[in-house]
């Protein structure tokens, strides 16, 4: 079934740029089919033996989704607010943690889509600049599970990741602008991050933590113990609570209510002592480059020199650490890996796949392959504990080539001048939680994988207003316009 899997990927990744650049609903609703049929090639390709067990589960599912389809023609905004609440339920599938309750709402919203255009909804373009750069990176993805190296592991990843994300990003930039709906998903987002704090506290205090075999393993040896919560691993369980402090510093620092700065001030120390005790060292970056971005938004190039000063005891607390500081004075390979906890050996084997493969790289799902390949033609190893690069501009690179790279940077820079054009607190709030997701996936990897990169691309579009107004647009300007400062 690989050559099914082959022929349904560019399909599909097709399928999507057409939705996504399409100004028609004629094309908009070919772009949703294409996206469609491929998707269910992608899944043929990948099911099981037990053919009735796949298509029991698949109509289950249908029914799920046609439900919740109907729920959200009435109340929109719940495809937000269930999509956050699945983000850390996950069922392994196919040998992968998969998010297989989300994907269940997000086919509701491609429901609601289908529907929406069928009955005369114009609207186009939703992502406003972000769409050209994301639909032709797309394209790319999909072209490149012609020539991946795994196809199977391409396969899942455009099915599990690129597929229905696409389709949640642009539900929520349709969705009606709604203050109480903003509100209520911010409300959401710090409770769940007080409750998996409250969860971490409990594995800390007791020295159990769920699921993960690898995180248990490392702290039985390790100096000090992680926690993961609720999540797989402790640096997504950190990455999610980076993201949750984000709106609570904006309140705190350019919101107009006392009460509920303070409120918001409660929320971040719980969640701070929570992030403190997952030791990502991956989320404390991302953090730092979050602050950073807001003390440049609310003090400008004043900000310089609190910057300047907390680079200054950074690094000397980071040159103070042994393993940091014998790394530097013996220059090795062996010490820089060991002091980025095995992360330099993994991206530069990733930078050398990519030169090796410059012009279409090694295909999407392929970076594994092609990282257990070279380490044991050069090295003899096998049975490699890990293959990921745990950078994402590196993997994009290998997998996709500079074609690929130079489209993800390009999404990059078109959605910062998205967040720029306006000062409003919503897009700039979404805009700096993507800003600590790209710093974190510069040492973790999992920038396109993580749904919530998705969610804030599609508010990014839902809080932005179009460069230039259409007036076949069913969603008036002035509401648009209501957008707080």
């Amino acid at each position: 079934m690989i050559g099914l899997a082959r022929l349904a990927g560019p399909v599909a990744c097709l399928g999507l740029a057409l939705l996504l650049l399409a100004r028609t609903r004629r094309d908009r609703a070919a772009g949703l089919g294409f996206a469609a049929l491929g998707g269910c090639m992608l899944a043929a390709s990948l099911a099981p033996h037990d053919y009735g067990q796949a298509v029991g589960g698949t109509l289950g599912a249908v029914a799920i989704a046609a439900g919740l389809a109907a729920a959200l023609r009435r109340q929109p905004w719940l495809l937000p607010i269930l999509a956050l609440a699945c983000i850390p339920i996950r069922i392994g599938w196919l040998h992968h943690q998969l998010l297989v309750p989300l994907y269940i709402v997000v086919l509701a919203g491609a429901i609601q889509l289908a529907w929406e255009i069928a009955h005369g909804d114009v609207r186009a373009r939703e992502l406003h600049a972000a769409s050209w750069p994301l639909a032709l990176y797309l394209a790319w993805v999909g072209l490149s599970l012609g020539w991946s190296q795994s196809a199977r592991d391409g396969a899942i990843e455009v099915l599990a990741f690129y597929l229905p994300f696409t389709v949640l990003a642009l539900g929520v930039a349709r969705l009606p602008w709604k203050r109480l709906g903003l509100w209520a998903l911010y409300a959401e987002l710090a409770a769940m991050a007080l409750v998996f704090s409250v969860i971490g506290f409990y594995q800390y205090e007791t020295r159990n933590v769920f699921e993960n075999p690898k995180v248990i393993y490392s702290n039985a040896y390790a100096a000090f113990f992680r926690v993961n919560s609720v999540f797989w691993d402790p640096s997504v369980y950190g990455r999610f609570l980076v993201i949750a402090m984000i709106p609570s510093i904006l309140l705190i620092v350019r919101g107009r209510s006392l009460r509920v700065a303070w409120i918001a001030t409660a929320a971040l120390v719980v969640t701070w002592l929570g992030l403190l005790i997952s030791f990502s060292q991956s989320s404390f970056a991302a953090l730092v480059v979050a602050v950073i971005c807001v003390a440049f938004v609310a003090w400008r190039w004043r900000a310089l020199l609190a910057v300047g000063l907390a680079v200054v005891v950074l690094g000397g607390l980071a040159v103070a650490q042994p393993t940091v500081r014998r790394s530097i004075e013996h220059h090795t390979t062996s010490g820089l890996n060991s002091a980025s906890s095995g992360r330099y050996s993994l991206v530069a084997n990733g930078i050398r796949i990519a030169i090796a493969h410059p012009v279409r790289g090694v295909g999407v799902g392929g970076f594994e392959h092609a990282y257990a390949r070279r380490v044991t033609r050069l090295h003899g190893k096998k049975n490699l504990k890990t293959a990921a690069s745990h950078d994402t501009p590196v993997t994009v690179a290998a997998e996709t080539g500079l074609l690929g790279l130079a489209l993800f940077l390009w999404l990059l820079v078109a959605v910062g001048k998205d967040v720029l054009r306006t000062k409003r607190l919503v897009p700039l709030a979404a805009g700096l939680s993507l800003a600590a997701i790209f710093a974190h996936s510069l040492f973790y990897s999992d920038f396109f994988e993580d749904p919530t990169t998705w969610l804030l691309l599609g508010l990014v579009g839902l809080a932005t207003p179009p460069a230039e107004a259409r007036t076949e647009s069913p969603r008036p300007l002035e509401a648009r316009e209501a957008v707080p400062a």
